[in-house]
């Protein structure tokens, strides 16, 4: 069956049209909740990431301050792409264990890898389709301003360090345009949901 990778800039409204397919069928893989696991205490990522970053990373509970980590790497692409050869490699072997966990359970799954990052880690080969969810600089910024309090200037500074839209829809076997009202994303889900039961019948 179909493994879509699911994939759209910041507050593109990805993690919506995630659970709208979550509840119309499909497993959500979350890259996210992934990335919490390569950090977990006693992991070989864990190791590595306090190898390279300091004990500092490291809060009172034992666990990674990924606040604190975010702190270290944001604006700093070399240090960044250290963390990402730690992390990508590690995230891309537990999607891919669960994704051919979730195909042994049941071969007529359709799921979904949701990954903010799936074009730029290089996880397509892990997908059949890539559907991208775009929305306006502008409708991301206000997002992200109601959603975690940030001014224009680093709201736009995090958008301006992602890929563009246009250089993700390159890749889109889908288009999610995010725009208009949730209604209408839920819709425009639908559709493409009805559509992607044809396409898998078919393959």
């Amino acid at each position: 069956m179909i493994t879509i990778g699911l994939t759209g800039g910041i507050a593109s409204g990805k993690s919506t049209v995630a659970e709208s397919l979550k509840s119309l069928g499909a497993v959500v893989i979350d890259a996210d909740r992934l990335g919490h696991r390569v950090y977990e205490p006693g992991s070989p990522g864990f190791q590595k990431v306090v190898n390279a970053f300091g004990h500092e990373v490291v809060s009172a509970d034992g666990s990674i301050n990924r606040r604190m980590l975010g702190g270290k790497v944001f604006g700093d692409p070399e240090k960044m792409e250290l963390l990402t050869d730690i992390s990508w490699p590690e995230i891309r072997r537990l999607a891919r264990e669960e994704i051919a966990e979730h195909r042994r359970r049941d071969s007529e799954t359709i799921i979904v890898f949701e990954a903010a990052v799936l074009l730029e880690a290089g996880w397509v080969d892990l997908v059949d389709e890539v559907w991208v969810v775009t929305t306006t600089i502008k409708g991301a910024i206000k997002r992200m301003r109601e959603r975690s309090g940030l001014a224009e200037g680093p709201a736009r500074a995090r958008i301006d360090s992602q890929l563009s839209n246009r250089e993700r829809l390159e890749h889109a076997d889908v288009r999610i345009q995010n725009s208009d009202t949730l209604s209408h994303l839920e819709s425009r889900v639908r559709y493409h949901w009805a559509r992607l039961q044809k396409r898998a019948r078919a393959h």
